[in-house]
């Protein structure tokens, strides 16, 4: 149940993480290391939530470091959701307990560091699931007491620190660990236990126990309590007495440290069966020559050969002559460090150790190294580490060194060395390593080094030489690390490389350099690597110069930033000419004023450019600073006052997988340069004033979908613009108005197009198909000829009629135009006078065009027609368009007007022009109103074409010309109608 329960927790937390932060590479509070993408730093967060923390990292993370917060509780599976974690440091919170279920489904985890908090208890269940842990770190809390059952699922566990807590019961915490059959590691250190005394015993996996610095007395344990212990540290237990080991099989022991405790180390040896070259007798007041040749007799019964003799803080003041002589032949290390001592006498109290192979003489009260050439002929010829590092010593004589001939590595770094004889080091020809730092230094002779043809590594830093004399160097041929940072070097002799022919790293930072040339490193031209001027007094103030670095074809790494005073502030033309194999520049710190676009041409390899700290007022780089740059992977841009991220400055870092820009003065990031920087895995705008504007709208879409960027703490952005606004969740809607408005301009436009599109079918349908068929007959100059024949007209009228209407227009309109005598008229009627064989619509054109006058006989079928529509269709365009008056209304019947409402062009000519009625049967004298119409529509027929000529007719002949404004006469109501 419970585990079914944790699987739909998990399934929870992720639909959340798909839901919210699915596409979005970028964390609330962590930052993902860029060189291993399953590693993450949630630090310095100051958050108290751990959820809020982890909640949106992925499942792929496998090592997660949330120290340095105010976390004060670990709720049950709030980490559930990353499965393949296996390295997790809560340290330095603010835990007060470890929970239940705190860790559920962590099942791959190995490594648990929980200190430096407040944990004063453990649930029993608290580290279910972590079945894989093999280090727990638990130091640094407020411990009183350990459950029996705590570390109950901790199988594979190795490694358990409780340093610095409240236990006091041993008991009880062998009770919870006995279980655990791989543990070899169990540290107590700094708790308040006072004996030994268990009920069960420890794993038989332990082989190391630290119980220093508690309140032991006595240990009280049985016999075979330690027989397997392999390290035990029981130092800083000040009341600890010699006689608690009686009887204990010690005998699995292989070092035993018993510093500032009340043991005795001679009785030790003589009641315990410990072995006495696994011992160290550091801090147990053997503070004695005599003492330590008593010791020296007691080692020899026992053993012929020790390879460690350690003796740290036992307080001594001399060493007499061949005090270790008696000592078994001690191999390796003699190891006097943190005693009283004042002199060496040329380690003559080493007599007779003539196997020893390292000395260490640190932290002790030592003032000179003495002369030794010649004193009674001593030598260590198998000596070849010597340290006397954290002394006070201020000057090394001649010849200090001659009775250990073979030494490779001699430490005299930290002390106060200020004179350095020129034949100090005479005769160390196997010297490889040299440490002289920190010291007093002023001056270096050419015969200094003469002697040490072998050295490799030369360490001179933090003393107060000023000037490198020619020729320093000369004898030191295999050198290849020089360290002389941290000194007053103002210049350097013109051959003060000489001889330097293996160099690769040269430190020559913190030093009051004001100027280098191409001079003064020629020599080290085919080999040196890294140079390292950092924090000197480089300034140019010319833009024109020979690049000093011209000669220094070889070279990788290079540091300039952070000169004095005020930085470099100029960098001059073709200044790093000749580092073409460059990888590594740094130029933090120099206020340079601007850079020109050919500042770094000459860096074709160069991978890695930091130009941080270079704040001297907002600035914006030119475009193709980086033109010349295909391989930079990382960017350090930060605090240089940088405008903008656009292409044309950073657009050819095609390479790059870091770019670092916190603390600028951005305010928008150019979309086209993020397509260009396809490799880019880690960016860093923290500290911007991004604007929360239309412009960065894109950016702000992109940071929730992008897979492949991290945006470090995208969702501590703010705006710059907006006080207190977060650019992540900033409102993006008005920035689609102008979207808005192209929508409703065209929905607008469609909407009024299909309401319009039916009206104009309706009303225009006719008048746009006549048009397509007088544009194809003017195409064919039919049209020419048709108003060419129209002064000779064929007909004296075009007769237009539905079928159904034949009757009448052959039994009375014919009769009465076309009968015989002065009167009568040549009509066109399509049954009769269509030319067979030609298009129906030719045969229409034709005889509109062909007739003087077009007489539309209307009725119900009429209107229903097509064809009679494009025939009164082309006749009303004679009548409007060409201001030709052609055309005649006959209604055989009357039509209400609601059903002429939909015929626009016949609504306008019945509005501008007279109709004729056909009189029906309702009339009063119908013979006489039928005599009345056919005289009407003759006299009609007869008028002339032209409309205004017509009108003035009209005007005159009043109310009997068809076309003019009817008059109110009762016998024409029946045919006439306004």
């Amino acid at each position: 149940m419970e585990r079914s329960t944790s699987i739909a927790l998990v399934i929870a937390i992720i639909f959340i993480q798909l839901v919210l932060f699915a596409a979005a590479y970028s964390f609330q509070n962590c930052i993902e290391n860029p060189a291993n993408r399953s590693s993450f730093n949630c630090i310095n967060r100051r958050q108290t939530n751990i959820s809020a923390l982890v909640q949106d990292l992925p499942g792929r993370a496998t090592s997660l470091n949330i120290s340095h917060n105010y976390v004060s509780h670990i709720p049950p599976r709030s980490m559930s959701h990353l499965w393949h974690l296996k390295n997790l440091r809560i340290d330095c919170n603010r835990l007060k307990k470890v929970s239940t279920h705190a860790f559920l489904n962590l099942t791959q985890l190995k490594m648990l560091n929980l200190s430096s908090n407040n944990i004063e208890t453990i649930e029993p269940l608290a580290f279910i699931d972590l079945q894989n842990l093999t280090e727990l770190v638990l130091s640094k809390n407020s411990l009183q007491n350990v459950q029996p059952q705590v570390f109950w699922d901790l199988e594979k566990l190795q490694i358990l620190n409780f340093r610095i807590n409240s236990l006091s019961n041993f008991s009880e915490i062998v009770e919870s660990v006995a279980h655990l059959q791989g543990l070899k590691e169990l540290d107590l250190c700094d708790n308040h236990l006072d004996s030994l005394h268990h009920s069960l015993s420890l794993p038989p996996s332990l082989s190391t126990l630290h119980i220093c610095k508690n309140h032991l007395y006595t240990l009280e344990c049985n016999s075979t309590f330690l027989n397997r212990i392999r390290l035990l540290d029981l130092s800083n237990n000040l009341k600890l007495q010699t006689d608690s080991f009686i009887g204990l099989d010690l005998r699995a022991i292989s070092y035993l440290r018993l510093r500032s405790t009340s043991v005795s180390a001679l009785a030790l040896l003589k009641l315990s069966n410990v072995k006495p070259g696994y011992v160290d007798y550091s801090g147990l007041t053997l503070n004695s020559s005599a003492k330590l040749m008593r010791l020296c007799s007691l080692l020899r019964k026992r053993l012929k050969k020790l390879h460690k003799l350690t003796l740290q803080g036992n307080n001594i003041l001399t060493l007499s002559d061949g005090t270790f002589k008696d000592c078994p032949v001690v191999t390796l290390t003699l190891d006097l460090s943190r005693n009283h001592l004042k002199n060496t006498t040329c380690l003559r109290f080493m007599r007779g150790q003539n196997h020893l192979e390292s000395i260490i003489l640190e932290h002790n009260l030592l003032c000179h190294i003495e002369t030794c050439h010649d004193k009674q002929k001593m030598s260590f010829p198998n000596l070849t580490s010597l340290s006397f590092r954290y002394n006070r010593i201020r000057d090394v004589y001649p010849f200090a060194f001659s009775q250990t001939p073979r030494l490779t590595t001699l430490k005299l770094n930290i002390n106060n060395i200020a004179y350095l004889d020129r034949k100090a080091l005479k005769g160390l020809t196997h010297l490889t390593t040299l440490r002289l730092d920190n010291n007093l230094l002023t001056d270096l002779f050419e015969s200094t080094f003469s002697d040490l043809s072998q050295l490799k590594t030369l360490n001179l830093r933090n003393n107060r030489i000023s000037v490198i004399f020619n020729g320093t160097f000369h004898s030191l041929s295999l050198l290849h690390i020089l360290d002389l940072g941290g000194n007053k070097i103002t210049h350097f002799e013109h051959g003060a490389f000489g001889g330097l022919y293996s160099l690769a790293n040269l430190y020559l930072d913190g030093n009051y350099l004001r100027q280098i040339d191409s001079c003064q490193f020629w020599r080290l031209g085919a080999t040196l690597q890294v140079l390292d001027l950092k924090g000197n007094f480089i300034r140019y103030l010319k833009r024109y110069t020979q690049s000093p670095f011209v000669n220094l074809t070889q070279l990788k790494d290079l540091k300039l930033n952070g000169q004095l005073p005020h930085g470099m502030i100029l960098l001059p033309n073709a200044f790093f000419r000749g580092l073409q194999n460059l990888t590594s520049l740094y130029l933090g710190n120099n206020k340079i004023s601007s850079l020109q676009s050919d500042i770094f041409e000459d860096l074709a390899s160069l991978e890695f450019l930091s130009l941080d700290d270079n704040y001297d007022g907002v600035k914006q780089l030119q475009a193709g600073v980086f033109k010349n740059q295909r391989k930079p992977k990382r960017l350090n841009a930060e605090n240089m006052g940088i405008r903008s991220l656009s292409a044309e400055v950073f657009g050819n870092l095609t390479e790059l997988r870091m770019l670092t820009l916190p603390k600028n003065a951005l305010q928008t990031v150019d979309e086209a340069l993020l397509k260009n920087l396809s490799k880019l895995h880690y960016l860093d705008l923290r500290l911007n004033p991004i604007s929360c504007t239309c412009p960065n709208r894109w950016l702000k879409n992109w940071t929730s979908r992008n897979h492949q960027v991290q945006l470090v703490y995208h969702y501590d952005l703010m705006c710059g613009d907006v006080h207190g606004a977060h650019f992540y969740n900033f409102d993006t809607k008005v920035c689609y108005l102008d979207l808005g408005i192209y929508l409703f301009a065209s929905t607008s436009t469609l909407i009024i197009l299909l309401s319009t599109i039916p009206l104009l079918y309706v009303k225009l349908y006719w008048k746009l198909k006549y048009s397509y068929y007088v544009f194809r007959s003017w195409f064919s100059e039919h049209w020419r000829r048709l108003r060419e024949k129209e002064e000779e007209c064929q007909y004296d009228a075009f007769i237009s009629y539905n079928s159904a209407d034949e009757k009448w227009v052959l039994e009375q309109l014919l009769p009465n135009l076309e009968g015989g005598g002065s009167s009568s008229f040549r009509l066109c009627l399509h049954h009769r006078d269509f030319v067979p064989g030609r298009g129906i619509v030719d045969n229409i054109v034709a005889a509109v065009y062909g007739g003087r006058k077009t007489v539309c006989v209307v009725s119900q079928h009429y209107l229903n027609s097509e064809w009679c529509s494009l025939e009164i269709q082309l006749a009303s365009y004679r009548l409007f368009q060409e201001f030709r008056d052609v055309l005649l209304l006959v209604f055989l019947e009357p039509i209400p007007e609601r059903q002429l409402s939909a015929y626009h062009r016949m609504r306008k000519v019945m509005l501008k022009k007279t109709y004729l009625q056909w009189p029906g049967n309702d009339c009063t004298d119908p013979e006489k109103a039928q005599e009345l119409f056919w005289n009407q529509l003759r006299r009609a027929l007869r008028s002339a074409n032209d409309s205004h000529q017509v009108e003035d007719e009209g005007e005159k002949e009043g109310e009997g010309e068809c076309f003019s404004n009817p008059r109110p006469v009762d016998d024409e109501t029946c045919y006439l109608k306004p």
